[in-house]
């Protein structure tokens, strides 16, 4: 990862054609856009790769889980319950839903643990939202049967891990909806765009409509298309899914190229005293964009995520301080500032964030290394990192 290692003639033949058309726009024109349906073919694909019986495409991964957790009922009130490791995105996408994002401790998976989410019920609790992290799947089959045992609604945000299975079946297909990202450092990249795939058809047609201000797209006509319910605009451009469409075609290298190379390095970091590898549920079903590994404590891994850099040993994430994908360095959230008032803060108990402590993750997450896995290095380049790698960690 990510895909825009690897552009070439197949994006540019694609958005060609939408440009020849100059229909930007997904829906409608049909006689100008001489029959090109790039978000069309792109939802196709992804059916076809994951299995789903029904894909939408739309603007962005946080998109598609807003299309989600609305198709899906979740909003006012209810307590949706998220990892405390996974892009700030998933939380936003709860919190502008109207809903309350419930912390749960995540284990040596770097996802969600099964009893954790167990101990975070509630009455209220009304879905849990696992993160299938960094290319590799949660506990995603213990998940599925807590939901059931609660009567819960579960939707996975599967965005770091497209292409990914467990036990053969895609991630993203455990849930009621699964949600992907293709953004500019994904697996795939539409340059912005993701996804939202479920085998209901009633989820689909809400999630169609709701992505595109309530319209039903029954018809030929868009103005006399009829609107069910109230929605949004999350749509896709014809242009991003075109790059999107060349893109999703060429998975079979992308995983094929991320798992080699991984294997690689793994093979070059196995038996260093003291270095654990990140647990994966299923080995054969990573999707292998990174590498991550524990170190003894905080402190070995901090020295250890220094040396690397300084070793000019570039794409190493110390997530632990991390801004963006961690819990601890979420000021914003602690503080609940927003450019408005959030919904929750209507609640008559409303959640102090900044109260809260999780000293299970934080213990995971101090002594945890990823790096990410390129699609453009060469066999000898990856030889000689994994050499590299070695040696500044034994010495660190």
């Amino acid at each position: 990862m990510p895909g825009f290692e690897i552009f070439g003639d197949e994006e540019r033949r694609e958005v060609q054609d939408v440009l020849d058309t100059g229909v930007l726009f997904r829906y409608g024109f049909d006689a100008a856009r001489k029959g090109h349906w790039k978000a069309r073919e792109l939802e196709k694909e992804i059916t076809a790769l994951t299995g789903a019986a029904h894909c939408h495409v739309c603007a962005s991964g946080t998109a598609a889980l807003s299309v989600a957790l609305a198709a899906c009922g979740v909003g006012a009130g209810d307590e949706v319950i998220v990892p405390p490791f996974t892009f700030i995105a998933t939380v936003e996408a709860v919190l502008n839903a109207g809903a309350v994002p419930v912390f749960a401790d995540i284990d040596e998976t770097l996802c969600l643990d099964p009893a954790a989410v167990t101990r975070a019920v509630t009455p209220r609790t009304r879905a849990v939202l696992p993160v299938h992290m960094c290319g590799a799947m949660a506990r995603i089959d213990a998940l599925q049967k807590v939901c059931e045992e609660h009567g819960l609604i579960l939707i996975e945000d599967a965005c770091q891990a497209f292409g990914a299975t467990f036990q053969g079946r895609a991630l993203g297909t455990f849930g009621r909806m699964g949600c992907f990202s293709f953004d500019a450092v994904k697996t795939i990249t539409c340059g912005e765009g993701g996804a939202v795939i479920t085998d209901d058809a009633q989820l689909y047609a809400l999630a169609d409509a709701w992505a595109d201000h309530g319209h039903d797209h029954v018809g030929d006509d868009r103005g006399l298309e009829g609107h069910p319910i109230l929605g949004t605009n999350c749509r896709i451009s014809e242009l991003n899914a075109a790059v999107g469409l060349a893109q999703v075609r060429k998975m079979p290298h992308i995983l094929e190229t991320q798992r080699r190379h991984k294997g690689a390095l793994r093979e070059a970091l196995y038996g260093i005293e003291g270095l654990a590898f990140r647990e994966v549920p299923d080995p054969r079903g990573d999707s292998a964009t990174f590498l991550s590994f524990f170190l003894p404590d905080e402190d070995k891994a901090r020295k250890t995520a220094a040396a690397l850099a300084a070793g000019g040993v570039d794409g190493c994430f110390y997530w632990y301080d991390n801004n963006w994908h961690y819990l601890r360095r979420w000021d914003h959230l602690k503080k609940l500032k927003s450019a408005a008032r959030l919904p929750l803060t209507l609640l008559d108990e409303v959640p102090d964030y900044s109260r809260l402590a999780l000293p299970r993750s934080d213990a995971v997450m101090g002594r945890t290394i990823s790096m990410l896995i390129k699609l453009s290095w060469t066999d000898d380049e990856v030889a000689q990192r994994g050499e590299k790698m070695a040696a500044i960690i034994r010495q660190a």
